[in-house]
């Protein structure tokens, strides 16, 4: 190969030397396209806790990374004085409790508000979990090497290799992704929690308590979100901004899928991992790093031919 890619982790190296087209050097191509699906699987969690909000609350949720990291310092801590998996299933615990609190006392009062008061919440959370995280936690970064789960050397077929951590995530990325939809395909919790999203009052009027939905929405989704946190720290340190660019990621992962699409979500990451990884090699070094931009480049192209995104449903309005 005549390019540099690290295989060891979920982010390649954006050092690249030289990157020769795909034609010329498949097996880069393919190594790329299988580290970004594995990176990206990241981004479709964390767009899965986004979508799951929306689905349930119609709300945007611009705190949902600082909440992931937030009860990922708790998973830290609790893996400093127990197993990894009693550790994992009480730090995800806490997170359900703390969604579910946050909505009955901080979102509840200005729900029925303008959306702009739900947003500017959000936003204040946002700075809100930051601040806590680095006044408990200090600055230093914490290190989830000795409570890796997913240890063990690459699988490689020919000379494309996949870490276990990323196929672990990628494992438990389809995972949520199934779960989240049979539950709302299938069962009458989701069928209520998405009645509630679209319309409260007829929700209300037929008996769903609407309250309780609202506040289960948030509760799964802070679960949700603790899962991708506990996943990302497994490869990088855990700083207070480890997940801030993955939020951009998966923000930008749900849009492109669609809001209130689980499979959309899940589809969006994946590409958003895909997009990063090739134009992190492919696009010439003189331009800088680009993968940002022509994440959200594809995103309004999308957008621009269908608003709802690749698997949402376009609103539907009686005239």
């Amino acid at each position: 190969m005549d390019s540099i890619v690290s295989l060891t982790g979920l982010w390649p190296d954006t050092a690249v030397m030289l990157a020769a087209p795909p034609w010329e050097d498949p097996s880069l191509f393919a190594q790329l396209i299988i580290s970004g699906i594995a990176s990206g699987s990241l981004f479709a969690i964390l767009a899965l806790a986004i979508v799951l909000i929306y689905r349930s609350t119609n709300i945007l949720n611009f705190a949902q990374g600082e909440m992931a990291m937030f009860t990922t310092f708790m998973a830290w801590t609790f893996m400093t004085r127990m197993d990894f998996w009693p550790a994992f299933f009480v730090a995800l615990l806490v997170a359900a409790a703390m969604g579910g609190a946050l909505e009955r006392l901080v979102l509840r009062p200005v729900e029925d508000g303008p959306p702009l008061n739900s947003v500017i919440v959000t936003l204040g959370l946002f700075t809100i979990f930051n601040g806590l995280a680095l006044w408990i936690w200090g600055p230093l970064p914490k290190g989830f090497g000795p409570f890796s789960v997913f240890k063990g050397s690459a699988i490689c077929a020919s000379d494309v290799c996949i870490g276990r951590l990323s196929l672990g995530t990628l494992i438990v990325a389809l995972i949520v992704m199934l779960a989240l939809y049979l539950l709302f395909q299938r069962t009458g919790l989701g069928l209520a929690m998405r009645a509630t999203a679209q319309n409260r009052l007829a929700s209300q009027l037929v008996g769903i308590p609407v309250n309780n939905m609202l506040t289960l929405g948030w509760a799964l989704s802070a679960t949700v979100g603790a899962v991708a946190g506990v996943l990302v720290a497994q490869s990088v340190s855990l700083t207070t901004g480890t997940l801030f660019v993955i939020l951009l990621y998966a923000f930008a992962a749900a849009v492109l899928g669609g809001l209130d699409s689980s499979i959309g979500a899940v589809v969006g990451g994946l590409s958003i991992g895909v997009l990063k990884n090739l134009s992190a090699v492919y696009v010439p070094p003189e331009v800088g790093s680009v993968d940002v931009a022509m994440a959200f480049l594809v995103i309004v192209l999308v957008l621009m031919v269908r608003p709802a995104g690749l698997f949402g449903r376009p609103a539907a309005r009686r005239v």
